[in-house]
């Protein structure tokens, strides 16, 4: 389950109904998917589609899209300090950004009209950014995330940075669901 931080007053989300309520004042989507089909760590990307074909059929029809593919992150991965600054500067896209996270996790920081909210994300969670929405991401201590990723241009999106360095003043500090559990 996600964890939402509303950055203005440091309130934490940690229900479901909670989580959806706020990241719709920002109009992100959010969905709590239970990872039902059974998958090896190592599973090819091929077999991760395939075992999630339904759903990401219904995600297509639903947004758009027209094709999906699966991003596997971990600390082995060939130029992980380039593409994580990347992904860590706050931009936008001219499309949406959707994810569906398998494995590891990864916060996404969405600045909108009434300020920053942080989204931590692991397995189970389906977050779309809808096109134009000033964000940035960032992997937890671990950094490993795997992803299904959906795209409404089969080229796939391309970052259009701010150059507002707002994202200068946020640290990606990844707690966990179970550190908020009382």
């Amino acid at each position: 389950m996600a964890v939402v931080t509303n950055t203005s007053d440091n309130t934490k989300f940690t229900d479901e109904a909670e989580i959806r309520s706020c990241l719709s004042s920002f109009n992100i989507d959010y969905e709590r998917w239970t990872p039902a089909h059974p998958l090896a760590e190592d599973a090819s990307a091929e077999e991760v589609l395939h075992a999630y074909s339904k759903e990401i059929d219904a995600l297509k029809s639903r947004g758009g899209y027209v094709t999906a593919d699966v991003i596997d992150v971990n600390p082995a991965t060939p130029g992980l300090e380039a593409m994580l600054s990347k992904f860590a500067s706050e931009h936008w896209h001219d499309e949406d950004e959707v994810r569906f996270v398998i494995a590891g996790r990864g916060i996404f920081h969405i600045h909108g009209e009434a300020g920053v909210v942080a989204i931590e994300v692991g397995p189970g969670d389906l977050i779309r950014v809808p096109k134009g929405t000033m964000h940035w991401f960032n992997l937890c201590d671990d950094r490993r995330i795997r992803a299904i990723r959906l795209f409404q241009d089969v080229s796939g999106w391309t970052p259009h940075y701010s150059d507002s360095k707002v994202d200068q003043g946020y640290q990606p500090v990844c707690l966990g669901q179970s550190y908020y559990q009382t």
